[in-house]
């Protein structure tokens, strides 16, 4: 089939957006966090990017979107075809008559799997050894999101169900959610966790993020209905709508609990929507992205506050706002989905539609969400066990900026232990011995 080169040119611009949200989640979390730590979380975003780009070029595209000669092992694992991206190369255009060269599709779809794993470092914030961050996003990649990928969208078992997600609530979302909670409960807490205050050392970093990812964020859902047409608006529209309700309704939750509407609060809130309609986005009427965003928003205020009760450091709330909103927003289509695509299953219980897609629509979380709670689990573990996956104490009370980077975030001047080795703009690459 012959290039379509609106659709094409749409797409790379797609990407590149998608691609910009893991750099606007960097400085998102960034800016959450301590002072003395917001190098190293930034640093897990882009290390995110360097590894899972690797992974994906050599043996990730070819095991999510390619299919396995047997039918038993597809529905689980897709195949070898794709290796190294080489029978991409050229101007081979997708099967699904988009016009598409299909390398732009894999471009595409690398900046999902890229931004999968960076949300879950915010969970263990603070404490996790930087190599062996970097090992775990290979390793969960490979095991966990690629599997995931396939079921869902690369022609898998739960694709042939009829699960649906536009853009990756399920895929994404929950996927990182129940990673990040099994993660912070091998890594355990931070030192003086609920003792001590942690609040973020700077809301202007985590203002900027957010807006940084609700605008690659139109590129995340429209993008994923892979064509310039009217349900890429629809996708597109629904986003921007879910995102400002959501962040409305935070506020209104915050307003009535505590007294104060925070600058904190109305990120939080415009990340909780934009993840909730992310499954729903090309398949709800806009009403439905209102009552989505108002759901999500408040909801997610009300579960970040869970990690006290039961008592998990999710340090900067993925659990709490990913996974949760993921939820809402993958089961909301078996009540709200007015525009089903595809020829599957039909549409919600308000549409006219059964209990079918609303069994589906349950069934996509709990697997998903079960899958990769308990294989990272295990990743974690192993890790632990062998080269170590959590920083002593002291490191961690000292900065671990200062002693796994040798860098600061800032110029504190002397307030950093003895005899540690830090680098500074004014040194010009040089190291500064700064003493106590």
């Amino acid at each position: 089939m012959k290039i379509d080169s609106g659709t094409t040119a749409w797409m790379l611009t797609a990407t590149a957006l998608v691609l910009l949200m893991t750099p606007g989640l960097a400085l998102f979390y960034g800016g959450m966090t301590r002072a003395k730590s917001v190098l190293n979380m930034m640093m897990m975003s882009f290390a995110s990017i360097v590894t899972v780009t690797v992974a994906w070029v050599l043996y990730g595209h070819s095991l999510a979107f390619t299919e396995n000669g047997n039918g038993i092992v597809n529905a689980f694992v897709g195949g070898l075809d794709a290796l190294g991206l080489q029978s991409l190369v050229g101007t081979a255009t997708k099967a699904d008559g988009t016009g598409m060269p299909s390398l732009v599709y894999s471009a595409f779809q690398l900046t999902f799997a890229v931004i999968t794993v960076a949300l879950i470092s915010g969970a263990v914030a603070d404490r996790a050894r930087f190599g062996a961050w970097v090992l775990f996003t290979a390793v969960w990649a490979s095991v966990v999101y690629l599997p995931v990928a396939h079921w869902v969208w690369g022609g898998g078992w739960l694709f042939d169900l009829g699960v649906e997600d536009f853009a990756g609530g399920t895929v994404v979302h929950i996927n990182a959610g129940a990673a990040a909670l099994a993660l912070t409960l091998v890594l355990g807490r931070r030192v003086g966790w609920r003792r001590e205050p942690m609040r973020p050392h700077n809301l202007p970093l985590v203002l900027l993020g957010a807006g940084l990812l609700w605008f690659g964020w139109f590129g995340f859902n429209a993008g994923s209905e892979l064509a310039v047409d009217g349900t890429a608006g629809l996708a597109f529209m629904n986003t921007q709508i879910a995102a400002a309700v959501g962040a409305g309704a935070w506020l209104v939750v915050e307003k009535a609990r505590d007294g104060h509407a925070t600058s904190l609060g109305v990120a939080s809130g415009a990340v909780a929507g934009l993840v909730a309609i992310t499954p729903a986005c090309g398949f709800v009427d806009p009403w439905g992205a209102v009552v989505i965003g108002a759901v999500a928003g408040a909801v997610c205020a009300s579960a970040v506050g869970l990690k006290y009760r039961l008592g998990f450091d999710d340090a900067l709330d993925v659990v709490g706002v990913h996974m949760v909103g993921g939820v809402l927003g993958a089961v909301s289509l078996g009540f709200l989905a007015a525009y089903p695509l595809l020829g599957q299953q039909g549409k919600g219980l308000l549409y006219g539609g059964g209990l079918g897609q609303l069994g589906l629509q349950l069934l996509g979380p709990i697997v998903v969400a079960a899958y990769s709670f308990a294989v990272t689990w295990v990743i974690a573990k192993i890790i632990d066990r062998t080269v170590g996956f959590r920083i002593g104490a002291d490191d961690e009370v000292t900065g671990i900026d200062i002693t796994s980077h040798a860098e600061t975030g800032y110029d504190l001047g002397t307030v950093h232990a003895s005899g540690v080795t830090v680098r500074t703009p004014a040194a010009s690459g040089t190291a500064k011995k700064v003493d106590a």
